[in-house]
């Protein structure tokens, strides 16, 4: 299996404005194209695009393709599971909303400490190795975010699980938050394959700051064709030996287009392109003010919607460049509350995968764009 994902978290949209609004005729020539080029894994989730994605999934690849042909990765979403009940409900659900009779690969949502506590008590772990055993579920997992240790302490309790998935990104490797690298090496250390998510860190990585672009094109300025800065972050996850599949949420089909390219005949990276990674990781920790990754869960728990991920983005942007886009937070805070209206209920802070301050950074964001 060549070791390229193609995440449905961000599919493109006919409105930008409306994440159900999936363009389902451009994600079928994505999915031709993917197909074609002899990658077959695609990941999806039950809150994906306002719960539209794995139905995309479905008309896109389900319905066009022999199930052989292809791999699906889906997720229980563990977050609104509050009796043992929930479990075969949103199981039942999710093979329907798919199309399939079964998942290759099966995994407990965005766990963490909070959320492992809550699946050992209504039998999470149990749930995932009965389907296995029943062939509904050809291999099981969880998706993670927290600290190493608690990692650790879940892969002792649960040693069946074949895998694990893992943000992991050349910024967040050595990250205190993050621990990509002590997490990579705690699942390395179960004996367990290792898929990757956020490997552009939310397309941070894909567009970097003037002096890290210039170190970047300075080492590549030789080359027939000037590689993409995201090809540089995927190659960099995909080079770790125990790692399976490095997922990309792909928008476009030009995103396609480029990471097809320099996946096909995948080549880890060199010693050189192992210290720019190095020199890119030290300039952007001098300006990257917030690690969000965009993955919009605060949104899910926010009552009154603060656009949480494009403010943070926008105070960003705002770090690296010194410029304010008013016209941004302006289209942004349309049919959103404003930062200044936040609440302080620290619903969102819970929900974190990233543990951000967020009701700090807000407070400070709302000072500076209000």
């Amino acid at each position: 299996m060549k070791k390229l994902g193609f995440g449905t978290m961000r599919l493109p949209l006919l409105n930008a404005e409306d994440p159900k609004s999936i363009d389902l005729e451009q994600f079928k020539e994505m999915t031709d194209r993917f197909l074609e080029r002899g990658f077959t894994y695609f990941d999806t989730a039950y809150p994906y695009h306002d719960e539209r994605s794995e139905e995309a999934l479905r008309e896109a690849l389900v319905k066009r393709y022999p199930r052989d042909s292809f791999v699906i990765a889906d997720k229980m979403p563990v977050m609104r599971v509050t009796s043992a009940e929930d479990y075969p409900r949103f199981f039942e659900e999710q093979l329907k909303r798919c199309g399939v009779e079964y998942f290759d690969y099966y995994l407990l949502h965005n766990m963490g400490r909070d959320r492992y506590d809550s699946t050992q008590k209504f039998g999470g772990f149990a749930f995932i190795e009965k389907q296995k055993k029943e062939g509904r579920i050809r291999k099981t997992g969880f998706s993670y975010h927290d600290d190493a240790d608690t990692l650790d302490r879940i892969l002792s309790d649960h040693p069946e699980v074949d895998f694990v998935q893992l943000q992991i990104n050349y910024l967040d490797w050595d990250s205190a938050v993050t621990q990509s690298g002590r997490c990579y090496e705690t699942a390395v250390k179960h004996g367990k394959k290792v898929m990757v998510m956020e490997p552009v860190k939310g397309g941070t990585l894909a567009r970097l700051p003037e002096e890290a672009a210039n170190a970047f094109n300075a080492y590549y300025q030789k080359e027939e064709t000037m590689p993409s800065q995201a090809s540089l972050a995927i190659r960099y996850a995909a080079s770790l030996p125990e790692v399976e599949i490095v997922l990309s949420g792909m928008s476009d089909l030009a995103q396609l287009d480029d990471n097809t390219s320099y996946m096909q005949d995948f080549k880890p990276l060199s010693e050189g392109e192992r210290k720019l990674v190095a020199q890119i990781t030290d300039i952007l920790n001098q300006t990257i003010k917030v690690p969000c990754t965009s993955c919009r869960y605060c949104m899910e728990e926010c009552p009154i919607q603060v656009n949480i991920p494009n403010y943070f983005g926008l105070l960003n942007l705002y770090a690296v460049t010194g410029k304010k886009t008013n016209m941004y937070y302006q289209r942004y805070s349309m049919n959103h509350a404003k930062a200044s209206e936040c609440l302080k209920c620290g619903r969102c802070e819970q929900i974190c995968p990233q543990h951000i301050p967020i009701r700090q950074f807000l407070e400070e964001f709302a000072e500076l764009y209000e």
